[in-house]
């Protein structure tokens, strides 16, 4: 059975973002730390609404900056990037058929502890939980140089390298967004799938106002791939994985996967952040 706008996969009804009683109380909006050229915001552990209403003030912040600066070359940094793991959830996009990608009944997501919660992102269906470093990079696109494909495979760049400072080889898919890899866990039925196709390791959802981006990716270190059987990820009968199930017990602590990829991140930013200034000082921005 689908969703109707506001309500679970099986009737009961949820809150849409603009209604959720978390958004009433906001942290307080200053970065707490800045390691390289992008602030970085560590939220903790937060419900989904909260943090979405957070990447909401910070979307007006960076285009409220923007607009000050009309005048003057494009701000230093152009954004911030927020980290947040979030208690379990389903996030549902307003794509048609993303309902349909939740088959878990209502009993089963009570049971897991799972919520539902609808969302303005692209995509599809996914899951979020404890165990899952979620990046959402709060940037001025324009002030990069970048344009959407660019930016979704900086991003998915950032999750490949990070991957690999850890040991684990990892790809991106032409046909389908995300980042995965080619190992399969011996007994699993998907394993000839996965062997074929890579099992997801980090999915991606953006939305863009004015050129500024928000949501952005989610990363799996040691989340519960038993709630991925509640839906369909991404709409894609495909398998997931994570750090921990690759790595076993060399599977790095969050900070360290925290740390490695807010470098990549911020390189990537600072990269596009300089080629588009050094096309605008020769009138070569495109």
């Amino acid at each position: 059975m689908g969703y109707r706008r506001g309500m679970s996969p099986h009737g009961e009804p949820f809150l849409p973002l603009s209604m959720s009683p978390q958004n009433r109380s906001l942290p307080d909006p200053s970065p707490s730390e800045k390691p390289g050229f992008l602030p970085v915001v560590h939220l903790g552990r937060m419900p989904y609404a909260p943090a979405y209403e957070r990447q909401s003030l910070e979307v007006d912040r960076v285009i409220a900056q923007r607009e000050a600066s009309a005048t003057t070359p494009a701000p230093n940094p152009p954004g911030l990037i927020l980290l947040v793991e979030h208690d379990p959830v389903i996030t549902v996009t307003r794509r048609g058929a993303a309902a349909a990608h939740v088959v878990a009944t209502a009993a089963e997501l009570a049971h897991a502890g799972v919520a539902v919660q609808e969302t303005d992102r692209g995509g599809d269906v996914t899951y979020h939980g404890p165990g899952q470093l979620v990046a959402y990079p709060i940037l001025d696109l324009n002030a990069l140089g970048l344009r959407l494909h660019d930016y979704m495979r900086l991003l998915e760049g950032a999750i490949i390298r990070t991957c690999a400072d850890f040991g684990v080889a990892t790809h991106r898919d032409a046909d389908a967004t995300g980042v995965w890899t080619g190992s399969a866990r011996e007994g699993e039925p998907d394993s000839r799938q996965a062997q074929a196709f890579g099992a997801k390791i980090a999915a991606l959802g953006v939305r863009v106002r004015r050129w500024v981006s928000m949501h952005g990716l989610a990363l799996n270190v040691t989340t519960n791939l038993d709630h991925f059987r509640l839906i369909v990820p991404c709409g894609l009968a495909r398998p997931v994985t994570s750090l921990h199930a690759e790595l076993g017990a060399s599977c790095p602590a969050m900070n360290k996967v925290q740390q490695r990829l807010i470098h990549h991140l911020d390189g990537a930013a600072r990269a596009a952040f300089d080629a588009a200034a050094a096309r605008r000082a020769t009138g070569a921005e495109h």
